[in-house]
């Protein structure tokens, strides 16, 4: 074999020696910054691809003030806007994206059909096309702000020892974050834009609040929610939050939660808890949110070729299926099918009994044969969506005041 004079670093082809190799900068979140991701990335599209892994909060805010450390921003649609408008980010053309008219409908309309309810709250499709003026909207262009790419819908876990087993009559509520029963041992996700609607759900379904528009609530509305929760608080309700799945799984382990927020691979890292803590499909319907990618202002050239291969590699199939193993959704599911075992499909999204044991994205095993996804196939997941993960009009003092009240939920204050 004639030799290319190339060697091969994770996968990926190397740069002959004295020549700078060809190097991507990803700069998102831990929803879609798995080693698994990458080094497929690597492999598939012969250049290096750096990962900078950090926090909602964080990942946003340098995002936005800091454009020429990154390429490509991932993160969700919610916390969009304060990026794009800080000039941070630049146009996609919607042209040079090779599946775009293959999309699901759920990403292009808001609905995964013409019938299904929209949600409250930040639909992707909402900030999706960049307007006359800069602005972001719903009226299709030729340009767009982020690709949506990642998607799920998301509830609660619950110990059946306490809850019963979710089937009827005792559906589960969002109401049980809040339950007598659980006193002690709930736990939130602490995100202003997921963790305040969690809560939001739970007070409603409890029937102690409503609100006008959940995905948009008013200043006295906040505040009425606030005063419930801190009066849980003060009744010993809370145990602790958490920010990432593997904290969640932790207060799992640990023994201390009875329900809890809930992320989708964290199901596929119960352990020893297999059994003692399940997934709730709630009546009132999921939180859902969507992941995408976009481009720094500053990418320009190769730089600027090289993401938007990585932007198309994104759909083209692998991609999807790694994050299908983890329980997410891709925009172009059609094209993950094809790097997906029939058993796998079937599972995560046609809602069937795993017809044998399923790996998750590291090759661990995740599903058990038998297991059934709560909630069903995808198109009955989504076509049950309360709100979506929100930056609301009062999300500068939601955030406010959702912090102090969740640094007195981990400091034990009473």
């Amino acid at each position: 074999m004639r030799s290319t004079g190339k060697t091969e670093v994770n996968g990926a082809l190397a740069a002959p020696p004295g020549v700078a190799r060809r190097r991507l900068r990803v700069r998102g979140t831990s929803i879609t910054l798995l080693s698994q991701m990458r080094e497929q990335a690597e492999r598939d599209l012969g250049f290096r691809v750096d990962y900078e892994l950090l926090d909602f909060v964080e990942c946003q805010r340098r995002a936005a003030l800091e454009p020429e450390a990154y390429d490509v921003y991932e993160h969700c649609f919610q916390n969009l806007d304060i990026v794009w408008f800080w000039g941070a980010l630049q146009p996609i053309d919607t042209q040079r994206i090779v599946e775009w008219d293959s999309m699901s409908d759920l990403t292009k309309t808001g609905g995964v059909s013409k019938y299904a309810w929209r949600g409250h709250g930040d639909a992707p499709v909402g900030k999706l096309y960049i307007q006359p003026g800069g602005f972001l909207g719903d009226r299709p262009g030729r340009q767009i702000a982020m690709l949506p790419t990642v998607h799920n819908v998301d509830s609660f876990g619950f110990d059946p020892r306490v809850f019963g087993t979710g089937e009827a009559p005792r559906t589960p509520s969002w109401a049980w974050l809040l339950d007598p029963r659980a006193k002690g041992r709930i736990a939130l996700v602490d995100e202003p834009a997921i963790g305040l609607f969690d809560a939001a759900l739970a007070a409603e379904a409890t029937g102690e609040l409503s609100f006008a528009d959940i995905g948009n609530m008013t200043i006295a509305e906040i505040d009425a929610l606030m005063a419930l929760l801190e009066d849980r608080r003060r009744q010993g309700y809370f145990c602790g939050s958490w920010r990432n799945g593997e904290d969640a799984a932790r207060l799992l382990h640990e023994g201390r939660v009875a329900v809890q927020s809930m992320w989708s691979p964290v199901y596929g890292d119960l352990g020893p808890m297999t059994g003692l803590f399940a997934e709730a499909a709630p009546a009132e319907g999921y939180r859902a949110w969507h992941g995408g990618a976009s481009l720094s202002r500053h990418a320009a050239g190769a730089e600027l070729d090289m993401a938007y291969e990585y932007l198309n590699w994104w759909l083209a199939g692998r991609a999807g299926a790694i994050m299908a193993r983890q329980g997410y959704y891709i925009s172009t599911p059609e094209r993950a099918r094809t790097q997906m075992t029939p058993e796998e499909w079937a599972y995560w999204y046609e809602g069937a009994p795993a017809a044998c044991d399923l790996p998750g994205p590291s090759g661990q095993i995740v599903v058990r044969a038998g297991a059934r996804r709560a909630g069903g196939a995808y198109r009955e997941r989504l076509s049950r969506i309360a709100v979506w993960n929100t930056v609301m009009e009062e999300y500068n003092y939601a955030v406010r005041v959702w912090d102090r009240f969740i640094q007195r939920v981990n400091a034990g204050a009473p």
